[in-house]
């Protein structure tokens, strides 16, 4: 009895050590987020770190280059992608007044000859109210942007975040394998190949997820702004770029980049088809995503089935919320590798493996 309850002492100092870097992390959770991001980011660049190591150059400079290559592709893509936003969103803004002759010549309409549904708009009334508030929320919008920027410590804690991350990034890409090798020696030696396995199935599979959903985004990035530029979109390539970067929230992006440029269509083309052929480019695009990119890409590299990712989505959803989605397929890949671990060990383990004694038969 003694034996059994000096065996179940680990477990529980362990337990109680999980649970209370749980809580702590997410008391510090805020504090840790700048940490938590380089460490992700560095992660997908390890390849590339590895890469250049390779080659011969020192493990520093190798670490300067690739956070000097992330912050200039960040600032690039933020000069091209925000005063886009801004500028789109104001001319959406002067065109208001357009959406209300589109409701009352088109979409009433066809509600009342394909649904029999008869609504009544005053178009004109509308289209005095937002004529005369258009001034005031272009107004509103450089209020909101003069605020942010003039807003002290939120500001400050922003800049510092900003600052900090590429500072974290290189430190990480410098010193990764030295921080592994340090974890790892806090590993019991009887359980150090064990976790190693582990450990290395895991980076495997949370590698591969990473580097497939980056490459996901950014090909429906492409995908979708070229296609809304070609169908002449003004405001096509500002909407496709944020909605293909927004893909690895599952629907969000293609549900943001619907809304927006369906309403973008609607305030620009007289044609209803043209409008109809905005909408259909992320129909297709989801179509395309699910089915064919991530199944491509991510899904069976890290043994989901499409199932399996439904269900994740939900339970960890639920689970977590918002970060739920987010975390609902590398958590569930992680999890599926922790569970074959977990049956491995116990398919070798006597109580497994040990037969029924025939009842007739005299014990030795």
């Amino acid at each position: 009895m003694k034996r059994s309850q000096n065996r179940l002492i680990p477990w529980v100092i362990g337990a109680t050590a999980l649970l209370f870097a749980g809580w702590l992390l997410q008391q510090l959770a805020a504090a840790l987020t700048p940490f938590a991001v380089a460490a992700v980011l560095a992660y997908v660049l390890n390849p590339a770190m590895r890469c250049l190591a390779g080659k011969g150059l020192p493990r520093p400079l190798a670490a300067g280059l690739l956070t000097l290559a992330g912050m200039a592709a960040t600032i690039a893509l933020l000069l091209v992608v925000a005063p886009m936003l801004f500028k789109q969103t104001q001319g959406l803004i002067d065109r208001l007044p357009v959406l209300a002759d589109f409701a009352q010549g088109r979409v009433l309409p066809w509600l009342r000859t394909e649904f029999a549904i008869h609504l009544e708009l005053d178009a004109a009334g509308w289209k005095r109210v937002l004529a005369a508030n258009a001034g005031a929320l272009k107004g509103a919008l450089s209020a909101v942007a003069l605020r942010a920027t003039q807003s002290g410590f939120m500001l400050a804690g922003l800049l510092f975040n900003l600052l900090l991350l590429p500072v974290l990034l290189f430190y990480f890409l410098q010193d990764g394998p030295r921080m592994a090798a340090t974890l790892a020696t806090l590993v019991p030696r009887r359980w150090a190949g064990e976790v190693e396995s582990l450990a290395g199935e895991l980076d495997r599979v949370l590698g591969e997820f990473l580097r497939g959903q980056l490459s996901v985004m950014l090909i429906m990035a492409l995908i979708f702004a070229s296609s809304l530029a070609l169908l002449g979109l003004e405001s096509g390539i500002a909407i496709g770029v944020v909605a293909g970067l927004l893909v690895f929230i599952p629907y969000l992006g293609t549900f943001l980049g619907f809304a927006l440029a369906g309403l973008a269509a609607a305030l620009q083309f007289d044609s209803a088809g043209d409008v109809l052929l905005v909408l259909g480019v992320f129909g297709a695009g989801q179509l395309l995503e699910s089915f064919l990119i991530t199944p491509w890409l991510v899904g069976e590299r890290i043994g989901l089935s499409p199932v399996a990712v439904i269900f994740s989505l939900l339970a960890f959803g639920q689970l977590l919320g918002f970060a739920g989605l987010l975390l609902a397929l590398p958590m569930a890949a992680a999890t599926l590798v922790i569970c074959r671990f977990l049956a491995r060990a116990y398919f070798n383990t006597r109580f497994y493996q040990r037969k029924i004694r025939n009842r007739h038969q005299n014990p030795v």
